[in-house]
This record gives C-alpha cells, sequence and structure tokens, in this order.
C-alpha cells in the first residue's frame, strides 16, 4: 500500500483542494452496487438541452480543422471548475492546452460550491463546465438550470457514489452499517453541506438503511480527507463518504460498502454543458470538448501524478507531465479518434 506524500498530507488540512480524484490502482473490485436510487429521485429524462443519463462518451466526434482559420467569432473561453475536485482539475487543464494550441485564450472561474459554477454558466458569465455528474449527482442543478444549459456531450462514464471504510472493519454492505455502527465512532464522515453526494447521503442511503442514529458531519472534503489518513494512521475504522474515481483507493487500505438498494443511484456520466449560444459562439471549440474521451486508467494515471506525486502543487506540469508519455493524446482528440 502507497501512502501519500507529505505536501498531500500537508494539501489536505490546509487547502480545499480535493474533491474527486485518483491514485494509481482503482479496480473496482469492491465498488457499490449500484442500482436505480438517486438524488432525490430524478428519472433519467431531458431537461431544457441536456440529456441526463444517456449520452455515450464522444458519440459525435468529428475532426476539428487546423488552428489557423477556425472560424470562431470569439476566442476568450471562461471554464468553470468546482474547488476541489481533482477530476475537474484534470480536464480543465487538458482541455486548456487543447484550446490553447486551437488558438483559444483559456481562463478558469474556480469556485467553491457547484451551484455558483451553474448559476455562473446558465447566466453566461461562464462559458462552459466540464464535469457535471449526471442523472443523479447534480440533477438539482440540471432541474433548475436545464433550459438556459446547452449540451456539450459526456467524457466519462465510470463515476460512482460511495460509502468507503477501511477494508479491515467488520461491515461489508451498508445494510450492516447500522448494526456495526459503534465500531464506526456511530458516524459516518460527510463533505461540503452543498454537494450532491451529501445529498444523496442524506436523502437516499441514511433512510434506505436506518442510518438515522449515526452521526453525519459535513464540512469539507480536504477535512473528510484528514479524518480519513488519521483514522489509517491509528488503526481505527471509519466511514466516509467517497466516489470513484478517487486517488484513496491508492493511497489508503478502503474498500466500499455494498450498496444492495441502489440508494446511491446507478453509474454516473461526466458531462460538457455550455452557457446559452455556447455552440454558436463557439463551433470549433464546442467540437473539441465534445471529442473528449478519458478512460478511467487515464483519469486515474493523471491523478496519480498531480495528486499523489506532485502533492497539486503544479497541476499544469502535472498534465505536461502525462502528456509527454502519451505524445499522441492531443493530435487523436483533435482528430475525434479517442474512443
Amino acid at each position: 500500500m502507497r501512502k501519500p506524500t507529505i505536501s498531500v498530507l500537508a494539501g489536505l488540512a490546509a487547502s480545499a483542494l480535493v474533491l474527486a480524484g485518483c491514485g494509481g490502482d482503482d479496480d473496482g473490485d469492491d465498488t457499490t452496487s449500484n442500482g436505480g436510487g438517486n438524488d432525490g429521485g430524478t428519472d433519467v429524462q431531458t431537461i431544457g438541452d441536456v440529456d441526463t443519463g444517456s449520452c455515450d462518451p464522444a458519440d459525435a466526434n468529428a475532426e476539428i480543422p487546423d488552428p489557423e482559420g477556425t472560424g470562431d467569432d470569439e476566442t476568450t473561453l471562461s471554464i468553470g471548475v468546482f474547488s476541489g475536485w481533482d477530476e475537474n482539475y484534470v480536464v480543465a487543464e487538458l482541455a486548456k492546452v487543447a484550446l490553447e494550441e486551437q488558438g483559444y485564450t483559456v481562463e478558469f472561474q474556480e469556485l467553491p460550491e457547484a451551484g455558483a459554477v451553474y448559476q455562473g454558466v446558465a447566466d453566461g458569465d461562464i462559458d462552459i463546465v466540464i464535469d457535471a455528474w449526471l442523472p443523479n449527482t447534480h440533477a438539482q442543478y440540471v432541474e433548475q438550470f436545464g433550459d438556459d444549459l446547452e449540451d456539450v456531450g459526456c467524457w466519462f462514464d465510470e463515476g460512482y457514489l460511495t460509502i468507503a471504510v477501511n477494508s479491515d472493519s467488520p461491515a461489508q454492505s451498508l445494510d450492516e452499517l447500522a448494526e456495526n455502527a459503534a465500531e464506526y465512532g456511530n458516524r459516518i464522515v460527510g463533505i461540503e453541506p452543498g454537494a450532491g453526494l451529501t445529498t444523496t447521503t442524506q436523502n437516499e442511503v441514511i433512510p434506505t438503511y436506518g442510518l438515522e442514529d449515526m452521526d453525519y458531519p459535513t464540512s469539507s472534503s480536504p477535512a473528510m480527507l484528514a479524518e480519513l489518513d488519521n483514522a489509517m494512521a491509528a488503526g481505527e475504522n471509519i466511514a466516509v463518504t467517497l466516489w470513484h474515481p478517487h486517488w484513496a483507493y491508492a493511497a489508503y487500505d478502503i474498500r466500499d460498502l455494498q450498496d444492495p438498494e441502489g440508494a446511491l443511484g446507478e453509474a454516473e456520466r461526466l458531462y460538457n454543458l455550455g452557457r446559452p449560444g455556447f455552440h454558436e459562439d463557439f463551433p470549433n471549440a464546442a467540437q473539441l470538448i465534445q471529442n473528449l474521451y478519458l478512460s478511467n486508467e487515464q483519469l486515474l494515471e493523471i491523478e496519480d501524478i498531480m495528486v499523489v506525486q506532485n502533492g497539486r502543487e503544479d497541476n499544469a506540469g502535472s498534465i505536461a507531465q502525462w502528456l509527454d508519455a502519451n505524445p499522441d493524446f492531443i493530435a487523436d482528440w483533435r482528430a475525434g479518434s479517442l474512443i
């Protein structure tokens, strides 16, 4: 088992730069059994321009023209970034490299709450968000803003919400957690209060499995990960809300509790959602973003470099490091041949 570097652990306590990321080994053998439960009971449906759940990554691939003469009226493009979401940093930095190669100027607008990012995109203050979790985790935001969001495809289809525990702890399934609550200090450690995972845990997991008597503190992802690190170092049992892909599965000996009732929802897709008029203003950028696809293995490789090896001290440099080892990625992306 590989432990995080000192710089990573310091970052957990000192910064908000952790929400969804990876290590180098997330094989999914202990992932939850996901079913039809979700955030508030939303069915897969079309909301405004967004088809929430039937997207196939890069299913409208097309070759992007050479950078010269792309024809876009706009050249400065802003990407909304969820503060602390490691996979969001990965995909935003990748998009920045690919878009700048096409002649765009790319700016990041990083905000601490997902709702603020969606509001910014819907209002036209942010051009695009490329880490929208659907059909469940961000359903409430698409329900609220869907009429003002343009669907720009999805780039990942292997996301899962989970409740994770240390591997040597007694509970194997969420339906065993209540009877073993004392073994976990009678607590499930959460993340940000406004996160979709928090809402799903509160509204679906806790009532489904009779966990109302367990404490469910929420504060931030870094605080949750700091508690996880402390418990693992002390050899204590712990239960935390988590998700796949995440670097913690490589850094610690942890596993997911089975979810026989499907309270945590089905597999999630990670969408790109643009502001009103995005396709018209950025036709080539829209196609480039539509072409993006990352496998679970690729995402985990990049986040291992970014989080575990480099401690989030140089996200752009981490992307450059991975691209150096994968020299055909950008060309294949532009050609629409990543999948």
